[in-house]
This record gives structure tokens, sequence and C-alpha cells, in this order.
């Protein structure tokens, strides 16, 4: 599944948006009930925008693509930053694949996960990411993150 797996291109920001505007909505929505955010500040031209304004962004995703975008994973040197699959996608081990490809091309070794978000963190504790006890406030929010090591 790694062979689908490619650096983000200009062309692709439009899919990202949509990826990341319809997995806040489902995931966080819940979590956060902001509709100003969810319903106002998560669109997807806007989004779009802020990858087209800062190249430096789509150098750090990479897109799982099989002729259709159907994920994303978002690297900071060590750190998996986002990792995102479309919700009409999931459960088809696209997700797994994108994190193996962060580990095993780019050496991640940690990431934070929003700390209600326990479907994301049982995920990657079955691929091998394990809750350290450290948390810090999510941005400008009551919600804590934690965060989560690469067990060796």
């Amino acid at each position: 599944m790694s062979e689908y797996i490619r650096r983000a291109r200009v062309e692709d920001v439009s899919r990202i948006a949509e990826i990341l505007v319809f997995n806040n909505r489902l995931n966080f929505y819940p979590i956060f009930r902001s509709d100003e955010y969810s319903f106002g500040e998560m669109q997807v031209i806007p989004i779009a925008n802020e990858f087209l304004e800062d190249p430096g962004k789509l150098e750090h995703t990479w897109v799982y693509d099989d002729g259709v975008i159907r994920g994303l994973v978002i690297i900071h040197g060590d750190e998996v930053k986002r990792l995102f699959v479309e919700p009409s996608f999931q459960g088809r081990g696209i997700g797994a694949a994108l994190l193996r490809y962060a580990v095993e091309q780019h050496h991640a070794t940690h990431l934070w996960a929003l700390e209600k978000n326990v479907r994301a963190i049982r995920f990657y504790e079955r691929h091998g990411f394990r809750v350290t006890g450290e948390k810090v406030f999510e941005e400008d929010t009551p919600e804590y993150l934690v965060h989560l090591k690469r067990s060796e």
C-alpha cells in the first residue's frame, strides 16, 4: 500500500482540505461543539488557500493516492502532526499504511492526540504507539492533548 503514498502537490489542496474539513466535523465537533469553528472557519476554500499560501505545508504533507486521494499524513521532523483518512474509506488499512510510512520513511517517533478522541488513541496504540502520561492543553480550549511515543 505504501506504493500509493506520495508527497502532496498543489493540485491536491482542495482534496486535502475536504478530508481535513470532513474529519474535523466527524471527530472533533462532537467534542468541542463549536459551530463557529466547525462550520465557519473549517471551510474547504480557506483551508486549501492555507496550503497554497504556505508551501511548507505541502512540503510536509504526504497523500495516499491510488487514483483517488483517500488520506493524508503531515510529518514535521520525527512527529506525526496530522493523520486523516476520508471517512468513506476508513477501515481499509489506509491510515495504517500512512502511519507505517511516517515511521519507516521519516522515522516518526511521536505524536499528540486529543485525549477525548479515544478512537484515534486506540488506533495509534494498535500500531505501536503508547500514551506517555504527558499532556498539554489544546490551544485556546479546555481540552487536553496526550503525547504518544512509538514503542521500540
